[in-house]
């Protein structure tokens, strides 16, 4: 009796889903159509990166917020679909040049402006170094006095012939070069071969630093630097969570939750936008198309969806949200957060799925029986999105991001004309099969 109740239950949700398959998905072009819509606009320039300069995070969020609205989702704030939450923040807004000798450089493509670093306009000399010239204790302290009123420019590249001990104490003496608030010098240039990636930070040094990856750059030529950096420091500045309800056809308190933040890192001067179409752009629409789909197909639990900012700057908005939250933490049954939604080519990767492994199990069986993702790989904990604050609380979550294609992240290419969103659509059925699952 017990084997045929489980056989009948067995084919009632596989009945279920293959519905599931035939009605809500026959027309989803128009919802691949709606979530490069959302990406187009969020990464563009009018959202200004969606950082802390002329209100970018302030539209995108009122946008969200709209869209909210026009799919019947309930805001939770006493009326507003906003959470208000203060964060500090070193920020960009004016005039950012930079010229070696007669080389004026490009804003994104030859170099950064390390993001802790303060205003300064003038012309200074460079005093170019190697790695052998900072190996021990005593050239190092050379070096720092000899630069009193100078930019100090250091090829970083490592060298093979480096001790271990040696590299490691030169790569002490590059930390103390950008950071030590001690050290008494204009300005510190690094010359590498790295991918150029920028953050936002929370804090500001006594000193700019400036990161250059050019290929034809010969820095032991070098011996000026004109240069204009206007930063501002914003020890309080008030941005906002954007979060929306669907009602359940379970008339429980249950909860399932929906994540993604819409933050991104802004703009580097007048002219360079960090557009985050892929980070997080594409999660935002994920998470948007989601609830456009629920708003027509009403969730079997009360849904909440939540559009983070102060993401990339620290989980700023999930750990505000987790401080005070709007909803019981205790009712939610399982969080979903995703970040990085426009690849696949790879298929998809699962933080914490080593942690709540039945629910990754049911993931990748329904992936294989509906032949959806080229794959879904699984991983442990990890604290570098949304999600961890919940997760830390007790609340069972997944934070879920593509893998492969294009390799723009925290760069001025992570642009919507270079987004595949391979796997777009695929992933979206999956997502909708499995939260019926749960």
């Amino acid at each position: 009796m017990n084997i045929l109740k489980f056989s009948l239950k067995n084919a009632m949700q596989m009945l279920f889903i293959t519905a599931l398959l035939a009605t809500s998905f026959g027309s989803y072009s128009q919802d691949i159509s709606y979530a490069k819509s959302v990406i187009k606009k969020l990464a563009s320039t009018e959202f200004k990166g969606r950082g802390y300069v002329h209100n970018g995070d302030k539209r995108a969020s009122s946008f969200i917020a709209n869209e909210f609205k026009k799919f019947g989702l309930q805001p939770i704030n006493k009326g507003s679909y906003f959470q208000d939450f203060n964060l500090s923040v070193n920020t960009f807004p004016g005039k950012i040049y930079v010229k070696l000798n007669d080389l004026v450089l490009t804003p994104g493509e030859d170099y950064l402006v390390v993001t802790t670093s303060p205003s300064i306009k003038g012309k200074y000399k460079v005093i170019s170094v190697s790695r052998k010239d900072i190996d021990t204790e005593a050239k190092f302290r050379v070096l720092i006095d000899k630069a009193a009123d100078c930019f100090i420019l250091l090829d970083s590249r490592p060298n093979s012939e480096e001790t271990k001990e040696e590299k490691n104490r030169i790569e002490a003496n590059i930390t103390s070069l950008k950071e030590d608030f001690k050290l008494k010098f204009k300005g510190f240039i690094e010359y590498n071969d790295l991918k150029l990636t920028w953050r936002t930070l929370t804090y500001q040094t006594t000193r700019p630093v400036i990161t250059i990856n050019r290929k034809d750059f010969n820095s032991s030529d070098i011996t000026s630097i004109d240069v204009s950096i206007e930063s501002k420091f914003v020890p309080e500045y008030t941005t906002r969570n954007v979060i929306g309800m669907i009602k359940g056809s379970s008339n429980t308190d249950s909860l399932l939750v929906v994540s993604a933040h819409y933050d991104h890192l802004g703009m580097m001067g007048k002219d360079s936008y960090f557009l985050g179409a892929n980070d997080n752009a594409s999660g935002t629409a994920f998470m948007l198309n989601l609830a456009r789909y629920c708003s027509k197909n009403q969730p079997k639990y009360n849904m909440v969806f939540i559009a983070f900012s102060g993401e990339e700057i620290g989980l700023l908005g999930s750990r505000a949200f987790v401080k005070n939250p709007l909803i019981d933490l205790k009712k939610i049954k399982f969080l979903n957060n995703f970040d990085l939604a426009g690849t696949g080519e790879e298929g998809i990767r699962v933080v914490n799925g080593t942690v709540f492994r039945s629910k990754f199990d049911a993931l990748v069986k329904l992936n294989q029986e509906h032949n959806l993702l080229p794959k879904v790989d699984i991983r442990g904990e990890l604290n570098r999105s949304d999600h961890h604050p919940f997760y830390e609380k007790g609340v069972p979550s997944f934070y879920i991001y593509t893998q492969g294609g294009i390799k723009a992240y925290h760069d001025i290419y992570d642009k919507p004309e270079t987004l595949p969103l391979t796997e777009f659509d695929d992933y979206f059925k999956l997502m909708v099969l499995f939260f019926a699952t749960l």
